[in-house]
């Protein structure tokens, strides 16, 4: 049985000269891991590995600041008279709901520019973002910060004193919502992949199963935090935020996701299988004069998401630079 969790007495790695901070490099292990999965994702459905990276590019600047843009704008009342300290990412504070709204309106500026399928890059960000938060998370841990309410179970957090808030000084263990957080991410992970694998959604509709999911176990999860933060009618702003995702996400999948089956079904109901074609179009009713040269032919459109590994892209509109 686990006694208690112990926390890092230093927050860097020392290679040499050179000195990493430990939560720098959890976020970047975590983007890798987040666009290796979404790669993946990408892969097993016949589409081209290599969109995920092309549409890291941009979406990974576009979500840090995004994360750090909803910090500050959250907890702005921590940087009153220390404005300086907003560049300082190193030493935490990344806000994920502003960091997965940045990276999406990112990656989907790009997907529109390059002609790549949105709807299936949105379902390959859905199952990377659980993968990377569950290695980002990691360096709330080395830096001793967003831990939960004081606690004496078998896997209680150890803060050392000067990490504690003043109201928690005698306290020694408390709740590791960081590891929460992670588990509850591999979880999350672990569904969205079945699901994306079984094709139970329509494209694109992963990310909002992702956002439900995700905001009904960050609701629970903050509210253990003890952490200064912004208050909203005495509620943390967070939670306000994480029960208005819940609430819109889980409407979208109840009213939107089942008209676009519908759709789907009835298309692929108009749309005639080769037997019929064949039927409708008997090669033995086509004369040599009716048949037009081979070289003048016109090769029948692909669409982006039916464009198999290893095909030429440049059918899909979306050839990496």
């Amino acid at each position: 049985m686990i006694a208690s969790i112990p926390s890092f007495d230093v927050g860097t790695l020392s290679l040499g000269p050179l000195n990493l901070r430990l939560y720098g490099l959890m976020v970047a292990i975590g983007v890798i891991a987040g666009a290796y999965a979404a790669a993946r994702l990408l892969q097993r459905r016949g589409l081209n590995p290599e969109w995920a990276v092309q549409v890291s590019v941009v979406g990974v600047p576009a979500g840090l600041i995004g994360a750090r843009g909803y910090h500050v704008l959250t907890d702005w009342k921590n940087y009153d008279g220390r404005w300086l300290d907003v560049i300082k990412i190193w030493e935490g504070g990344l806000g994920i709901p502003g960091g997965i709204l940045g990276a999406t309106i990112g990656g989907l500026i790009v997907a529109r520019l390059r002609s790549m399928p949105m709807r299936a890059l949105l379902d390959a960000a859905a199952v990377g973002f659980p993968v990377g938060q569950v290695v980002g998370r990691l360096g709330n841990w080395f830096n001793q910060e967003l831990f939960g309410r004081p606690t004496d179970l078998p896997w209680g957090l150890e803060i050392d004193r000067e990490h504690r808030p003043p109201e928690y000084l005698e306290d020694e263990t408390f709740h590791p919502t960081f590891a929460y957080e992670m588990v509850w991410n591999m979880l999350v992970f672990g569904l969205l992949w079945r699901v994306a694998l079984r094709g139970r959604l329509p494209r694109g509709h992963l990310m909002a199963l992702y956002l439900l999911c995700y905001s009904a176990g960050r609701l629970w999860i903050e509210a253990l935090r003890v952490d200064v933060a912004s208050l909203l009618a005495g509620v943390r702003v967070n939670i306000w935020v994480m029960a208005a995702v819940l609430l819109l996400s889980g409407l979208f999948l109840l009213l939107v996701t089942p008209r676009r089956r519908l759709i789907e079904a009835s298309l692929e109901a108009a749309s005639p299988s080769d037997d019929e074609a064949s039927a409708e179009s008997p090669e033995d009713d086509a004369g040599p004069a009716d048949e037009a040269p081979a070289g003048d032919a016109e090769p029948a459109e692909v669409s982006d998401e039916q464009t198999p590994l290893g095909a030429d892209e440049s059918t899909a509109g979306s050839a990496p630079a």
